[in-house]
């Protein structure tokens, strides 16, 4: 499934830009929900995203070609839309409670790495069955101890 990155540090840097495109994504929802409802931002969210796929479908025709050697996906890999509105609803939703949006975010990582490491353990959706590392429990504790200074003794605290 993974390959050797052959440019690491450019991956690394679409990694962090990522992040930061999360957030401003996370903001942006945040804003509609306060104002409509954060189904409403949910639905806007997706519609655009939708929007903006098809016309790159349209404009870039690399993007309609499959690679050399990928396989069909699995049925339940198309299931990641009903997560991601379930996501978006509920961001949109924490964002405008006393977390704020460093609290969602940081309390957002926390939950992704236990979600991840809990794959990794179990195997689920065809991972190679992995327990965690003393190092991996070490970083979820500190990303929790981290949500939690930022929740309760943050600058919004």
């Amino acid at each position: 499934m993974t390959q050797p990155p052959e440019r690491p540090a450019l991956l690394f840097f679409a990694a962090l830009g990522t992040g930061g495109l999360l957030t401003l994504m996370t903001y942006f929802n945040g804003q509609l929900a306060a104002a409509a409802s954060a189904l409403f931002s949910s639905l806007s969210a997706h519609g655009t995203g939708a929007v903006a796929a098809i016309l790159m479908l349209v404009a870039i025709p690399a993007f309609r070609r499959r690679p050399s050697g990928a396989s069909k996906a699995p049925l339940w890999a198309y299931l990641g839309g009903i997560s991601g509105a379930l996501t978006v609803i509920l961001t949109s939703t924490a964002v405008n409670s006393a977390l704020a949006l460093s609290g969602t975010l940081a309390l957002g990582l926390a939950g992704q790495m236990v979600f991840g490491l809990t794959a990794d353990k179990l195997g689920l959706f065809g991972l190679p069955r992995k327990s965690p590392a003393w190092k991996d429990l070490t970083g979820i504790a500190l990303i929790v101890a981290g949500s939690l200074l930022i929740i309760f003794y943050g600058r919004g605290a």
